[in-house]
């Protein structure tokens, strides 16, 4: 039996909420920012950071890298600022324990402060920097720039059968490109979803039907267990595929709100999703 993350079990009596006075009811919707970092760490960036998050830094070599990591961690900040009312300063963000080996190091980040019954997931690439944050406890996106493929080697250890031959199916160059990674997004958008990461999923099982448009149903199995995931690709800038996931929940997710902090308005792919632009 699969399992649907974030869904809990009935006690018979209704438990209090945890949740810090004034926050927002999300109504099952999931809200994305995104936005082009900057080529330099930028000073007001790096005073949101937290300890852990600026030995992180120190440990990148580029400075484009440097400058695109604290971008994200000081806009994940920002936007949840915006939601909450509240100074990004006080917004402190940390990890779950990851669900495979229990290690800190890796696992999901979470919102330490305040207290919301939210879930986050962040992600980067060349020119895109992503934050995503639904109500639960799980939530995944990614965020890929898209690039030529030169190891078609790469198809046999990371694509099904059936991604394969849909792949196969488009006419090379850019749209097979586009196509490869549009999977390749789904996929990390369940991993990162699950807490799990990369490591450890075959990701040549894990199938993500490239040829539907979303939301899509991927089951994700780890250990024995296998969880259920809704997932959605995320229009954001034609140089870049996006993908979220999400727990389905006993109905359908909810709208996906697209935040372009920088850039032209944009747009989820599906009929539920608002256009945005923070204020």
């Amino acid at each position: 039996m699969a399992f649907v993350p974030g869904t809990p079990k009935s006690t018979g009596t209704q438990q209090p909420s945890r949740a810090a006075p004034g926050t927002p009811d999300l109504a099952g919707a999931a809200h994305v920012w995104w936005w082009q970092p900057p080529q330099r760490v930028v000073p007001d960036d790096l005073a949101l950071l937290g300890t852990d998050e600026f030995h992180r830094a120190l440990t990148l070599l580029a400075e484009r890298d440097v400058a695109a990591f604290v971008h994200t961690r000081a806009g994940a900040r920002r936007a949840l600022s915006e939601l909450l009312l509240v100074a990004p300063q006080s917004i402190e963000l940390g990890r779950r324990r990851c669900p495979g080996c229990g290690d800190l190091g890796h696992g999901p980040p979470v919102i330490e402060h305040p207290e919301v019954p939210w879930a986050i997931s962040m992600s980067r690439t060349a020119g895109c920097g992503v934050f995503a944050l639904g109500e639960g406890h799980a939530i995944g996106v990614d965020v890929e720039a898209v690039r030529p493929m030169r190891q078609p080697s790469l198809y046999d250890s990371v694509l099904t059968d059936n991604e394969r031959a849909h792949l196969v199916s488009l006419p090379p160059g850019p749209a097979r490109d586009a196509g490869f990674h549009r999977v390749w997004t789904r996929k990390e958008a369940v991993v990162k979803a699950a807490g799990l990461g990369l490591v450890g999923t075959a990701l040549n099982q894990l199938e993500t039907w490239p040829a539907r448009h979303g939301p899509v149903r991927v089951l994700h199995t780890h250990s024995g267990r296998t969880t259920v995931w809704s997932v959605q690709d995320l229009r954001l800038d034609d140089r870049v595929a996006a993908a979220i996931a999400r727990p389905p929940g006993g109905a359908p997710p909810g709208p996906v709100h697209i935040h372009s902090v920088l850039g032209p308005p944009d747009e989820a792919d599906g009929p539920d999703t608002e256009r945005s632009r923070p204020s």
